[in-house]
């Protein structure tokens, strides 16, 4: 009788774990960024929190060593902004609008020149919020998005 009280308890103590990780899973989401600086596409995500705190990251597609990690806040009625570090030591300030809980563009200003980007969208629905470089256009493969000569 020990032994099933036992295993018993230890299988309620597992229940309420794996119920906190569900838990806190339901009060973020992560979604695809796009950005666009001076002539250079990155792409990542973003992860944000029910409190409007978030993080992201986001890796050059010309120079795949180069990453970017920030942080940023948002509200619905304020929008956002938020700073990133690359790898490379520059770094970045941005604002955002939110057009839906999922889903925004912004501005920045990045070491390299100003940036646009887009997240929470495809890159097809993306386009009208990223200011591509004179020439380009964003094209996506089936496996990667890519800035090409139009």
């Amino acid at each position: 009788m020990r032994k099933i009280l036992i295993t018993v308890f230890a299988g309620c103590i597992g229940l309420v774990g794996a119920a906190t990780v569900a838990a806190a899973g339901m009060f973020s989401a992560t979604r695809t960024v796009i950005a666009i600086v001076a002539d250079d596409l990155l792409v990542g995500t973003a992860e944000g929190h029910l409190n409007g705190a978030g993080t992201l990251a986001i890796r050059s597609q010309k120079n795949p060593a180069l990453t970017c990690l920030g942080q940023f806040t948002s509200s619905s009625q304020l929008g956002g902004s938020g700073e990133m570090l690359c790898s490379d030591g520059t770094t970045a300030t941005f604002h955002f609008q939110r057009l839906s809980v999922f889903s925004g563009h912004g501005t920045g200003s990045f070491g390299r020149g100003t940036m646009s980007f887009a997240y929470g969208f495809t890159h097809e629905e993306a386009g009208p919020y990223l200011k591509l470089p004179e020439g380009k256009k964003l094209t996506h493969n089936g496996t990667v998005l890519a800035l090409i000569d139009r």
